[in-house]
């Protein structure tokens, strides 16, 4: 058998800190990466072009990154259960390597692709946790049981020390001319595009592709916008996130990396406020990975809530609701505004997903599944876990102790964009109006009937009273 170790590439397109890879090139000095372009995912009805694009991108840079080094990157477009068994074996390789997931059907998947290559007699390591800086069973209450609430998860998970990037690969060896024959007739092929893979998206992306510009953004928001981040995050108009949000979805930037650069930025700091800014930030990525240890834990997260008082809640159907608010025509300046950035650009500020999921459930009362497999459809950084933790935290029926949480869309806009900069940007039919009015939403029918911008399609006082009295009445049918 050949010493030739093939490295799975799933969520972690990078060769830098890239714990299974790393210890993939100690077993070997021939190690060759591999992505399966898996229609099961390519396929379903929520997946954004955006997003594809930027994979696509960030792919072309990893193939780049390889050669670099020395190696390969092959790329497969078949079901992974048969293709990385197919090409494993085709290619004689030693084992097969790759970096574990929480998800339901990546786990699902990889336990397939396990037992093919154990009837080929193939070797798969696939124990190293690289999307997350501890593993779902590292942080867990003193009863050995996993956290359903934030706070005393990051208690512990803060407590517990973090691990150093991994070593980058280099100095490898790829695929022989005569392998690389073998490999096309076992199924590899050239990277396809986006608009190959039937996914069409013209607009610039919110940031660029690979792991070089994952690189740079991180040190730019180091060395600026962090500093205030406390402050500036729940601010629409202002630059003041990271916004790598994509580049951690995918991998493209690992997450100790991340890490270390706030270490190092605490460091530096000068000031109580920029130290509080970069724990804040800390605290954000805590959060990310709660999300993703609820769902590791309970898979069942995936298809509906974590409460039982929402698991059969009796939300309305209102499909001519339910694409106003979609399509931004909602009356509500701020809800619009933050639905037209996501559908022109492929990504919405952090705070303006609260706001717009708390109106879809809480102002329209339709069921948060439907606004969480939109918002699928659309970002460029769509995660399962995190897209998830966020609507049912907005839904108030994940894990949360507060039980009931409404955004008033007035009081978030006056609070958020006080001056209506967010607001004048992605509704420019409104730009001219007064600034009360656009953070009210307060607009007089002559101006309102000016510029064409629509009614309020519900009238927010009345539809929370109505949703506390649908929570109450649920609670009722629950004891």
């Amino acid at each position: 058998m050949s010493e030739l170790i093939l490295f799975w590439h799933r969520r972690d397109l990078r060769i830098s800190d890239n714990t299974g890879l790393a210890a993939a090139r100690q077993q070997s000095p021939k190690v060759v990466g591999v992505f399966c372009l898996d229609p099961n995912i390519l396929e379903r009805d929520d997946v954004a072009p955006a997003r594809v694009t930027y994979m696509i991108g960030s792919l072309q840079a990893l193939q780049q990154r390889y050669a670099q080094a020395g190696s390969q990157l092959l790329i497969l477009h078949a079901n992974p259960v048969q293709a990385i068994p197919t090409l494993a074996g085709a290619l004689n390789a030693k084992a097969v390597f790759w970096n574990w997931d929480v998800e339901p059907y990546s786990q699902t998947r990889d336990r397939a692709v396990i037992d093919a290559l154990k009837e080929q007699g193939i070797e798969f390591l696939n124990q190293n946790w690289d999307q997350i800086l501890h593993s779902p069973e590292e942080i867990c209450t003193g009863n050995h049981t996993p956290y359903t609430v934030y706070s005393p998860f990051w208690k512990n998970w803060i407590s517990k020390p973090k691990a150093n990037p991994a070593e980058t690969l280099q100095n490898t060896e790829g695929l022989t001319a005569s392998e690389q024959e073998i490999a096309k007739q076992a199924g590899v092929i050239e990277l396809p595009s986006a608009k190959d893979l039937g996914f069409s998206w013209d607009e610039e992306l919110i940031i660029s592709p690979g792991e070089a510009a994952a690189q740079t953004r991180l040190e730019e928001f180091i060395a600026g916008a962090i500093a205030e981040y406390q402050e500036q995050r729940n601010f629409p108009a202002v630059d003041g996130t990271s916004q790598l949000s994509a580049a951690l979805k995918f991998g493209v930037i690992g997450i100790r990396t991340v890490w270390q650069a706030t270490i190092e930025a605490q460091a530096n700091s000068r000031s109580q406020e920029t130290e509080a800014s970069i724990r804040t930030w800390q605290q954000e990525l805590a959060w990310r990975e709660f999300y993703q240890h609820a769902m590791y834990h309970f898979p069942e997260l995936a298809d509906g809530a974590y409460r039982d008082t929402f698991k059969n809640f009796p939300w309305t159907t209102n499909e001519e609701h339910f694409q106003a608010w979609c399509e931004g025509r909602t009356g509500y300046p701020i809800v619009d505004a933050a639905m037209r950035q996501m559908n022109e650009i492929g990504w919405m500020h952090n705070r303006c997903r609260m706001i717009v999921a708390s109106f879809l459930t809480k102002d329209l009362l339709i069921n948060p599944q439907l606004g969480e497999k939109y918002f699928m459809q659309k970002l460029i950084d769509g995660d399962l876990s995190a897209n998830n933790g966020g609507w049912q935290w907005s839904a108030s029926s994940g894990m949360d102790p507060k039980p009931v949480r409404i955004f008033n869309p007035a009081s978030q806009a006056q609070k958020f964009d006080s001056e209506g900069e967010y607001i004048r940007k992605w509704l420019p039919e409104l730009r001219s109006l007064d600034t009360e009015y656009l953070v009210t939403g307060k607009i007089p029918p002559l101006e309102r009937h000016g510029t064409g911008y629509p009614q309020p399609i519900v009238d927010h006082k009345i539809q929370q009273q109505q949703f506390k009295k649908m929570y109450q009445q649920q609670k009722e049918v629950m004891v």
